[in-house]
């Protein structure tokens, strides 16, 4: 019988009574039980170890005091380094010099301090090997039971813009190796790898004091594997530069989020929300409210001036760029008022009680804004499960990558945002300066919309899209039903195309229902049709050289 075998049935024996012994038959299984479960108890205790010397060495000391006072009154003894002894001194708690022990100073400007065998023997050591016990016994080397160490940090100077020669000093050496050596040996250590897991630690040795059983060690040595894989990434994506010679991503603090896409997937995400976002209201954010919140700041950081946007299904079903947010949010939902229920919104402006209380009149999923006025956050705040959030101002990867197939793609992320400066006509009628705003905001939806995209726009409204279709003449025909079925009037209207047209049959269709000016890339052998067409019947077309396809 395995121990997963007796745990379950100890589970299930909870009840009987080991002390009654009446009956031969109840006697002989009562005793065959008890023995069973003093080997299990016994199992239990020889995995239960007891932390008598810890290795401190830390550069966050935060939270660190109260670990330390704990096992001082364990009677653990302490080995340290520099500024960490003098830390656990300054506590009033006495600790031995790594330095005492190898004999060796710190040496190279502190490059090497820990990287001797004295200090590794004694975390390495496997307890039950007798070779092991006899041969740290022969060389007088210390049993470590808790390694406590954090890594340099390394990103962090990165980020900062620090010279080379600072970033190559914060590449951890002896940090990452006592991580590894004492994450290797978790069946007899405990390694806490980062300011992260103080916390763990410290509520089990409040809880029982100075021991671990082997599942907590075990969790500590795959939190330390973690800690120092995501240390290598991003070691590693420094020297790579933007070489891509190889698929480096670590992401930590994994959200469980309800399901996947639908319901019958698991989802998660990783990586950090609360520094994009403050959620100061509504239920937990979904798999698919993060996609379409991914869609909506992308979409959103196109603009400068105030605009109000709606995003369906990771497509925008309204924007307009206004004056004021009130107006912006008005426009933005005339563009298609039924497509905005459960929809995702964005701004970029402060949203104030009155434009929230328009908000308000429809069923929306999340609001995504810089701020909010006090009042309006009263106002927005009485559906529960209504998610705000407020942006703050974090500078976004400037790659991206998706799995497929067996590997995984990587890309720039498409920041090319068109001046009037790209701008080529390629008519003999010039686009007036209204139209070439237009144009410039059309081609911003147009970038952020599915594949093959048309959008229509008059006045900075988004009057219709097509999005997300096999041929771009039925993208043009989408756009063209929706804006009629919302009482548009495309009379002196522009088109933007995410690419080029092979054909002149968008042109011909659009010139039919009154718009007036296109933008698209060009680059399309045929694009002369197009040109031509647009000359004979009095259009402007400009191109700008650059495709925005999404797909």
């Amino acid at each position: 019988m395995g121990w997963s075998s007796l745990d379950t049935l100890f589970e299930n024996a909870e009840n009987l009574s080991f002390f009654d012994m009446r009956g031969k038959e109840q006697n002989s299984y009562l005793c065959r039980i008890y023995s069973l479960r003093v080997l299990y108890i016994l199992r239990i205790m020889s995995e239960t170890k007891r932390i008598k010397r810890a290795l401190v060495s830390v550069y966050h000391k935060e939270g660190l005091n109260e670990i330390i006072s704990k096992l001082h009154e364990e009677g653990v003894e302490f080995l340290s380094t520099g500024g960490t002894r003098q830390f656990i001194e300054s506590l009033g708690y006495p600790c031995k010099a790594v330095e005492d022990l190898t004999t060796y100073p710190s040496i190279l400007g502190g490059r090497v301090k820990t990287l001797h065998p004295k200090i590794f023997g004694g975390i390495l050591c496997r307890r039950a090997l007798e070779q092991d016990r006899q041969q740290i016994e022969k060389y007088e080397i210390p049993e470590i039971d808790l390694v406590i160490v954090d890594l340099y940090p390394f990103e962090a100077t990165v980020a900062s813009g620090a010279p080379e020669a600072d970033i190559i000093e914060k590449i951890d050496i002896g940090g990452i190796s006592l991580i590894r050596a004492a994450a290797k040996n978790y069946n007899d250590v405990v390694i806490v790898a980062s300011q992260a897991q103080y916390k763990p630690l410290a509520d089990i040795l409040m809880e029982r004091g100075a021991t671990t059983t082997l599942e907590e060690r075990r969790w500590f040595a795959k939190e330390a594997f973690g800690v120092s894989s995501h240390y290598d990434s991003a070691i590693f994506n420094y020297f790579d530069g933007e070489a891509g010679s190889a698929f480096r991503c670590s992401a930590n603090n994994q959200t469980a989020l309800r399901y996947g896409e639908n319901l019958h997937q698991k989802g998660y995400f990783y990586g950090h929300l609360d520094q994009m976002f403050d959620q100061i209201h509504g239920k937990e954010i979904s798999y698919n409210n993060l996609l379409d919140i991914n869609a909506a700041v992308d979409l959103i950081d196109e603009f400068k001036e105030t605009t109000f946007a709606i995003l369906k299904h990771n497509n925008a079903c309204g924007l307009a760029s206004r004056p004021a947010v009130l107006e912006a949010w008005k426009d933005a939902l005339a563009g298609d008022p039924v497509s905005a229920f459960g929809g995702v919104l964005i701004t970029n402006a402060v949203v104030d009680k009155e434009t929230a209380e328009e908000i308000n009149k429809i069923f929306f999923e999340v609001i995504i804004a810089p701020d909010y006025d006090v009042d309006a956050l009263e106002v927005l705040g009485q559906k529960k499960n209504r998610i705000i959030l407020v942006r703050k101002p974090v500078d976004l990867p400037k790659k991206q990558f998706r799995s497929l197939l067996n590997g995984v793609l990587v890309q720039e992320r498409d920041l090319k945002v068109e001046t009037p400066e790209d701008l080529k006509t390629v008519t003999t009628k010039a686009p007036t300066a209204e139209e070439v705003e237009d144009m410039l905001f059309a081609n911003k939806i147009v970038k952020n919309s599915k594949s093959n995209a048309i959008v229509l726009a008059k006045g900075k409204q988004l009057l219709a899209s097509g999005v997300g279709q096999t041929s771009r003449v039925d993208a043009l025909k989408q756009a063209i039903e929706k804006a009629k079925a919302f009482g548009f009037d495309l009379h002196g209207a522009v088109m933007a195309s995410d690419a080029f047209f092979p054909f002149p049959d968008c042109v011909e269709i659009a010139d039919k229902e009154g718009i007036t000016a296109v933008i698209q890339p060009g680059g399309s052998i045929k694009d002369q049709l197009s040109f031509d067409y647009c000359n004979e019947h009095g259009m402007a077309m400009v191109t700008t050289g650059f495709r925005h396809f999404k797909h």
